[in-house]
């Protein structure tokens, strides 16, 4: 056996045996579940300008993926493939994992970031490109769908910030035709806080499957007014979309570890920036007309990160009355 081979076998048991003593501690308020796995799988890190002229692969990653089946059985469950934002895996992701699971429904939390060498792009987001993680949710629900307890009409999408802007263009059907698998589908997009703030070619045409956002009107972060203009155009082109916006409710207004608010000085925010996609796959600054950089006047620092209790609270009462009719089995 290959010393590279025996060092990847040890960090996967090393990562199994982290997963299994993180499910043993599960607070008493969620369900335990009935088994962990952990799955590497094949995806690709694109450019932006890559991904968007439709490129196919770019360098070769073998990304983690945590799947959490709720209870034992043969049955086929819903599922839900988790993608975590700038920060990277946290807290925010493994308590909606944990939450869905007290639901009965099975969860896929992806990793995009530590097989690339990132530990968060929250002070340089151009570590990674905007679209990478759309590739990682598409690779994702290829996996998912041929898994023997997981039913493919029932798997959902569900990112928060970068993941959130991720899983909200995943529905579009460009995207879908040029990087997702052929066949399987996602049944939902559940985007929380995303960055609306860039126009993209066709982005009207999105799937016919719902899609819900949930934003805070305080996030200052990902404001949430760019995205009331790309709903309301998907609306009268016949989409089933809803935006929720919550009062008083800030950026990851559903992290409890965020109740003593906390500002991210160094963090980058594109809040007063407008970007739009042009020929070639560039994307633009609306106002320079010159390919976006992290460098531009419109980029700025200092986003605040805060729990809303309430807000919290009634995502979930949302959430629980649109899966427990999305989900149900055909």
């Amino acid at each position: 056996m290959s010393r590279l081979r025996l060092l990847f076998q040890r960090k996967w048991l090393f990562v199994a045996i982290v997963s299994v003593l993180s499910v043993l501690m599960v607070p008493l308020g969620y369900a335990q579940i009935a088994r962990v796995e952990l799955h590497p799988f094949q995806s690709t890190t694109l450019t932006d300008q890559e991904f968007l002229i439709g490129q196919k692969e770019g360098k070769p990653v073998i990304l983690a993926g945590e799947l959490r089946i709720p209870r034992p059985g043969t049955e086929r469950l819903a599922a839900v493939v988790l993608l975590h934002g700038s920060g990277g895996g946290g807290a925010v992701v493994d308590d909606w994992a944990k939450w869905l699971n007290a639901t009965g429904v099975a969860t896929f939390v992806v990793d995009s970031f530590t097989a690339r060498g990132i530990v968060s792009t929250q002070n340089d987001q151009a570590q990674l490109g905007r679209l990478a993680m759309i590739v990682d949710a598409y690779r994702a629900l290829a996996l998912l769908s041929k898994h023997s307890r997981i039913d493919p009409e029932r798997i959902v999408l569900m990112g928060f910030s970068r993941g959130g802007q991720a899983a909200l263009y995943a529905s579009m059907v460009r995207f879908q035709r040029m990087h997702g698998p052929a066949g399987p589908a996602f049944a939902a997009y559940i985007t929380f806080y995303p960055d609306c703030r860039t126009t993209f070619l066709d982005d009207n045409d999105v799937s016919n499957k719902p899609i819900r956002i949930f934003h805070g009107l305080a996030d200052d972060y990902n404001p949430v007014d760019a995205c009331r203009p790309y709903v309301e155009r998907l609306r009268k082109a016949g989409k089933d979309i809803q935006l929720t916006e919550y009062a008083d409710a800030h950026h990851v207004f559903d992290g409890r570890a965020f109740q003593k608010p906390v500002t991210l000085p160094k963090a980058q925010t594109t809040s007063r920036c407008r970007l739009e996609e042009v020929a070639g796959g560039r994307i633009i600054n609306s106002q320079t007309k010159q390919t976006f950089t992290y460098s531009d006047p419109c980029v700025e620092y200092g986003p605040t990160l805060a729990y809303n209790a309430q807000a919290h609270s009634e995502v979930q009462k949302a959430l629980t009355e649109f899966m427990s009719a999305m989900l149900k089995p055909k």
